[in-house]
């Protein structure tokens, strides 16, 4: 096994006659950077010395980002601070948040904060700070292809690895080489903006999406009207923090959603239970048509807006409109926005109130669309596609272990596995992209890499059942009743 950091040049191949950097072969290898495979990395180092694994991971940009666009001062993390990359499964390890704040001598200072959730800008910081003192990471490096080699597939035994990952630095073209016996993708999602929108986003118009807010919001700030499409929670903090801003810039702000309203997110300690283990198992035994039909109705647990913001927003325009003042801001739901135009330096918004099917136009000088995100198929796995099994629409098809499923060489077997990281949302339920349970989806990863436990699976961990066998175990059950009750199913 080639150690880290031991890179030597292959024999160039293709068209560029640039040298291939080999970093020979790893155990497990990650692709992208984000929390959740940021936290596999600090789980695997802070592991104990019995977990011998040889691991990398590559991630495209020079250095770890995390939603830039949204690092607006005062927005805070929509999960409490155990939710970091490693407590929940080991609080004991040295990447944990309170390790954070101790080491940067702010302990004292974030004990009388006294709050669970801490600013965003914090968190960002603080995996900044993790990514440097990891070993395993290594940037500017884009993965460009991932191919397969089953057994006998290659001459050279000594090669090893099931599957050979290139990549190239952005900036130079230079290429590299690794082999590994298991992957981890955690590409993360695309911000997406409407399709008759794309064409006006040139980084030059005041048209963006949500996700380059803060690179973008002086071109916005220059106009006379803004106008905000969207009624998620980064959509509500681009319009908590444009209201804060509105009386030293004096322009209109508008919001509108195609939503029914501007509704909070579930955050009750009860409705908070879909976000644990327990549901994420009982959501992957549904049949597949159920799964879909919940997720439609769910959107507001974990597509909403925080409380506190919508409180915030309320109160600021009740603050300005103190004397019969105009706040010079609007709100419409049920509103969707189907077109625009660009006409003599202003948009004009071809719009359709659904309730009353009533079309109109909105003239405004700015647009920001928080219209969520996507997670495509990534193109570097052209190559093993037809290794790969897809649901009836096309979804990647996910086991309950978070692994591709495929011709990989079977479940048994201890390598030649792709494991996933936030790619599961049709799978697994709505806590797939929630911070809280990126440490217990690591665990398990952790433990099939390790083929023994390493970090607990955490199995009874709420007072709710959603399976009625979990019930049983502590209710009276019975399958068979009095003739006077009906038990069957329509």
């Amino acid at each position: 096994m080639t150690e880290r950091g031991d890179a030597r040049p292959a024999a160039a191949d293709g068209g560029d006659d640039r040298p291939v950097i080999d970093h020979g072969h790893y155990d497990v290898l990650g692709i992208g950077l984000g929390p959740f495979n940021l936290g596999l990395a600090a789980l695997l180092d802070g592991a104990d010395a019995a977990l011998d694994l040889d691991a990398v991971f590559l991630e495209r940009e020079p250095e770890f980002a995390w939603h830039e666009g949204m690092l607006i001062e005062g927005a805070t993390l929509e999960v409490p601070f155990l939710a970091d990359l490693v407590t929940m499964a080991d609080p004991t390890n040295p990447h944990s948040f309170l390790n954070y704040v101790r080491e940067r001598d702010r302990i004292y200072e974030f004990y009388f904060y006294e709050t669970f959730q801490i600013p965003r800008r914090e968190y960002d910081a603080y995996l900044r700070w993790v990514a440097e003192r990891v070993p395993t990471t290594q940037f500017e490096r884009d993965v460009t292809s991932v191919e397969y080699e089953a057994d006998g597939d290659t001459a050279d035994a000594s090669a090893g690895g099931r599957f050979v990952v290139e990549a190239v630095t952005p900036e130079t073209g230079q290429r590299y080489r690794y082999r590994a016996d298991d992957l981890v993708m955690g590409v993360g999602s695309r911000p997406v903006l409407p399709g008759f929108a794309r064409d006006h986003a040139d980084g030059t118009a005041p048209l963006f999406h949500t996700a380059d807010y803060l690179e973008r919001r002086a071109d916005a700030l220059e106009t006379d009207a803004i106008t905000v499409v969207g009624s998620g929670q980064s959509a509500a903090e681009v319009v908590l923090d444009l209201l804060e801003r509105q009386s030293t810039h004096g322009y209109r702000l508008d919001w509108l959603t195609r939503s029914d309203g501007f509704f909070p997110m579930e955050y009750s300690k009860l409705g908070l239970q879909h976000f644990t283990p327990e549901y994420a198992r009982y959501f992957y035994d549904l049949p597949q048509s159920r799964k879909d039909d919940l997720l439609a109705d769910q959107d507001l647990l974990y597509k909403g807006i925080d409380p506190e913001t919508s409180e915030r927003i309320y109160e600021t325009l009740y603050e300005r409109s103190i004397g019969d003042r105009d706040p010079d801001f609007g709100m419409l739901a049920t509103t969707e926005v189907r077109d625009l135009e660009r006409l003599a330096g202003s948009y004009w918004l071809e719009c359709e109130q659904r309730h009353q099917e009533r079309a109109f136009a909105l003239e405004t000088d700015a647009v920001i669309f928080g219209t969520g995100y996507r997670r495509p198929t990534p193109p570097f796995l052209e190559p093993i596609t037809d290794r790969i099994a897809f649901d009836d629409r096309g979804r990647l098809s996910v086991t309950a272990d978070y692994r591709l499923d495929g011709e990989f060489g079977g479940p048994d077997d201890d390598a030649g596995r792709v494991f996933v990281q936030n790619a599961e949302l049709h799978s697994h339920g709505v806590g797939t992209p929630d911070l809280g349970l990126g440490c217990y989806r690591n665990a398990i990863i952790i433990d099939r890499l390790a083929g023994h436990e390493i970090y607990p699976v955490d199995r009874d961990t709420i007072f709710q059942d959603f399976d009625v066998d979990q019930f049983a175990d502590h209710a009276s059950v019975h399958t068979d009743a009095p003739q006077s009750l009906s038990l069957t199913t329509e």
